[in-house]
């Protein structure tokens, strides 16, 4: 059995929680007792989300493309709880289309945002983990991180790396107390979609709840075993 009262009075760290995956992961682990550091852009979208939360929470507009930002993020965070128990990079953006009209502009932003700003968040929160010889890191990489998808190609690029950063970090930090696991979802119903002008059906898409339910075990794990990557598909495949 799964001890998920572990996990009060743990401080957790989210990026990207303003909505989707990582607002409803944090409306699970405030369930649960847990004290929450959310980062996202939107300010306003940010204090929205942690406004009806039970514990202990500290929202802070992080853009995790600037350095500076996320270096800021990262000292405020500690400053305020003194030990990060975990952090869950879930910030992400995604523009499709060929890889022949795909812009400059929205490649470079795929990846900075979705790979070198998980580069970021790791680097920093990383260093204070490997000090305390403790910690959980959860990368949200994607199912497009392993498989080729048309219309994918900058996101896959950038999926394919972080997939490639994360197997990194796990062999330089598994002797220093810190466990890295990626999480590989297809589809999952969050306003991730909402720009696209073909949308797919969500009701055929993994529910935001459940996939907030996968982290939180993750999180759970037993002192003698880690899942390093778990792939988690809707039920009748990606889409």
């Amino acid at each position: 059995m799964i001890d998920y009262g572990q996990l009060n009075g743990k401080t957790i760290v989210i990026t990207g929680a303003s909505k989707g995956i990582g607002n409803e992961t944090a409306k699970l682990l405030s369930q649960l007792g847990a004290n929450l550091v959310l980062g996202a852009r939107n300010e306003k979208e940010l204090n929205r989300a942690a406004f009806d939360l039970d514990t202990r929470t500290l929202a802070l507009t992080l853009d995790v493309t600037s350095e500076e930002s996320v270096r800021s993020f990262t000292l405020e965070a500690i400053s305020q709880f003194g030990k990060i128990d975990a952090l869950i990079n879930s910030a992400g953006i995604g523009v499709f289309d060929s890889m022949l009209s795909l812009s400059i502009d929205d490649f470079d932003r795929m990846i900075s945002v979705n790979l070198r700003g998980t580069f970021l968040c790791c680097k920093y929160f990383a260093q204070h983990m490997v000090l305390q010889q403790s910690g959980s890191i959860i990368n949200l990489v994607s199912i497009a991180g392993t498989t080729a998808l048309p219309g994918c190609s900058g996101y896959s690029a950038s999926k394919f790396g972080l997939l490639g950063l994360s197997r990194v970090m796990q062999a330089e930090l598994r002797d220093k107390g810190v466990r890295v696991m990626s999480v590989l979802p297809g589809a999952v119903a969050t306003p991730f979609w909402d720009s696209m002008e073909s949308k797919p059906d969500s009701s055929k898409m993994i529910h935001v709840h459940t996939l907030a339910k996968h982290l939180v075990y993750l999180l759970c794990q037993p002192e003698d075993a880690i899942v390093d990557e778990l792939t988690i598909m809707p039920p009748l495949g990606i889409l």
